[in-house]
């Protein structure tokens, strides 16, 4: 495999430390999602297309991974982790307020249902081959956390109005 690609889909070498390589790509999903806050005007649509490239680009090359004699659902691999945090992220309302709230919402959100992995997610983890199933089941992670993230934000915003802050 080409190194630029090895690159690509260890999400930027974050998948090549010794533990927790999951958790790591995700700090990168959201570093990348933070920084698509802080410089675009329309961050939620923005991280939303990066989603959908992150997607497009994983399943095309852990398919050339995988065909190459790479392992299914290598642990190394990490890209999955990034689009679907940012699907997540994206998910979640006005991205300028409240953002490093969100943000851990969605991290904590994501990683809850990536490892978990209830209902479909985990029948696609299982039965899904190729490239589509390595990002199959963290696509749909990200979408039951956006929505996991956006009650638990709502819970939050609550609590902030009773206790006046």
């Amino acid at each position: 495999m080409k190194k630029l690609n090895w690159f690509i889909i260890t999400g930027f070498f974050s998948g090549l430390l010794p533990k927790a390589p999951g958790t790591f790509g995700t700090i990168v999903g959201c570093v990348i999602a933070y920084i698509v806050i802080l410089f675009f005007p329309n961050p939620n649509l923005t991280i939303m297309l990066l989603a959908i490239l992150f997607s497009i680009i994983g399943i095309k090359l852990i398919n050339e991974y995988e065909k190459n004699g790479g392992i299914h659902d290598d642990k190394r691999i990490v890209i999955d982790e990034i689009a679907g945090v940012l699907i997540t992220i994206g998910l979640l309302g006005n991205l300028k307020d409240d953002t490093f709230i969100k943000i851990f919402l969605a991290f904590i959100s994501f990683r809850l249902f990536d490892i978990w992995k209830p209902s479909i997610i985990g029948k696609i983890d299982k039965n899904a081959k190729g490239g589509l199933g390595v990002m199959g089941d963290d696509i749909l992670a990200g979408i039951f956390g956006g929505i996991f993230a956006g009650i638990l934000y709502i819970g939050y915003l609550k609590i902030k109005t009773l206790k006046g802050i």
